[in-house]
């Protein structure tokens, strides 16, 4: 995760640095501006993930931060830092994820941050969700191409049920019950298939098709079983996504 540190202060500038980097390890880069202006400089330069935003600056207000930014640019999350609670109301009408008084307690701004990532994840799923829905909307025609002993398959998308990792091969389990064995990885077949969030890989030697999941299984773990009664592993780490995504899309 990135961060930018955006105010007036030097020594503010200094302890919060230090806080992050002593609470919050996942944040790797942070970036400080003495000012909104330079802020936004570096905001549109580097992406960041969590913006810290003192109110009052010289110049410009951090409250004037909208004033440089298309609204659907702004997307990261923002936590104020102010001297003054009267602040408060004006800064959520920015949206901002939270706000924090001057003197900075370390472990407000690790709950800050904590808030902060969840957003983050949060907004993560709700960009795959509609993602997903658009292609459930508009069925893609693409094909992808699968290199057999005997040639090539030109495959729709619509007809792959499932791919399965086999070692340095991969499974591929098609909707007419035929299956095809591929001398590619399963990464292979993940990579060339990102930008299509109909396939889902719930399992590191599992990649499927959203479309024929049949049942979700609760028995010894947590189980998808396939149109084509096939079972699937849902990894621990996955199960929590792919729960709340079932409960936003069907």
């Amino acid at each position: 995760m990135k961060a930018i540190i955006i105010d007036d202060e030097n020594k503010a500038r200094r302890l919060i640095n230090a806080l992050v980097t002593e609470q919050c390890p996942e944040i790797t880069t942070v970036w400080e501006a003495s000012d909104l202006e330079s802020g936004v400089a570096l905001i549109k330069a580097h992406q960041p993930d969590i913006v810290f935003l003192d109110i009052e600056m010289p110049g410009h207000s951090g409250l004037q931060l909208a004033e440089f930014f298309e609204p659907d640019a702004m997307n990261f999350q923002i936590i104020f830092i102010t001297a003054y609670n009267e602040y408060a109301v004006q800064a959520f009408k920015l949206s901002a994820v939270d706000y924090l008084l001057k003197p900075i307690d370390s472990a407000e701004l690790k709950a800050a941050i904590d808030k902060a990532k969840q957003n983050i994840a949060k907004n993560s799923i709700t960009h795959k969700l509609d993602d997903l829905k658009k292609v459930f909307q508009q069925l893609s025609l693409n094909k992808m191409v699968l290199e057999v002993p005997k040639g090539i398959l030109f495959v729709s998308h619509e007809d792959i049920v499932l791919f399965e990792a086999d070692g340095m091969y991969t499974k591929v389990y098609m909707k007419n019950n035929e299956t095809q064995l591929i001398c590619k990885p399963l990464k292979h077949f993940v990579d060339q298939l990102d930008s299509k969030p109909i396939f889902y890989k719930p399992h590191r030697s599992y990649l499927v098709n959203l479309k024929y999941i049949k049942e979700l299984s609760k028995k010894d773990g947590f189980h998808l079983i396939m149109e084509n009664n096939k079972t699937v592993p849902i990894a621990k780490e996955k199960k929590e996504e792919f729960l709340q995504m079932i409960q936003e899309l069907f």
